[in-house]
Order: structure tokens, then sequence, then C-alpha cells
């Protein structure tokens, strides 16, 4: 595991959830932009949250370091992707 693989992941997990994101506002007109400009706005903070955790001066073991940090990334996007499920589930009760 090194460091250029954990940037690589922070911008694929987040990359993909943007995508989604996208994808679903484009296909449902129903989908509220609040929702969704939230959903992208956290999205952001968190991409610049784990950026700069993966470019800080590590103390200790690295490998523990960057080990925590990636199942940060998939724990915080996880959490993202319910927060799109619900957004998903409140247009679809509105249509």
């Amino acid at each position: 595991m090194n460091l250029r693989d954990i940037k690589k992941d922070i911008e694929y997990v987040l990359g993909a959830f943007i995508d989604d994101c996208g994808v679903f506002a484009t296909i449902n007109a129903k989908a509220s932009d609040e929702d969704l400009a939230g959903l992208f706005e956290e999205a952001a903070d968190l991409y610049n949250e784990l950026k700069d955790k993966v470019n800080a001066k590590v103390e200790g073991s690295k490998k523990a370091y960057y080990t925590a940090l990636r199942k940060e990334v998939l724990d915080k996007t996880d959490a993202l992707y319910e927060k799109l499920s619900e957004v998903v589930k409140k247009a679809k009760a509105e249509a």
C-alpha cells in the first residue's frame, strides 16, 4: 500500500460518487436541487479533508495510518451514498 494508491482511491471513490449524483440529477427532474447541491458540497469537503490527511506528515507507523485512512475513505463515502439513497427515495415518493 503506497501513498499514490491511496490518492488514486480518494479520487476514484469520490469521483464515482459525484458522477452518480450527476446521473441521478440528469435522469430525475423531480430531484431536489438543494439536496443534491448539499451532497456535492459534502463530497467536495470530504475530498479536501482526505487530501489534507493524506498529505500530512505522519508520525509513527505509516502503514497503520494509511490503513485507517483508507477505511475512513470507504466509511465516509458509504455515508454519502446512504444520504444519496434518501434523496432518491424522497424524489421517488414525490413522483
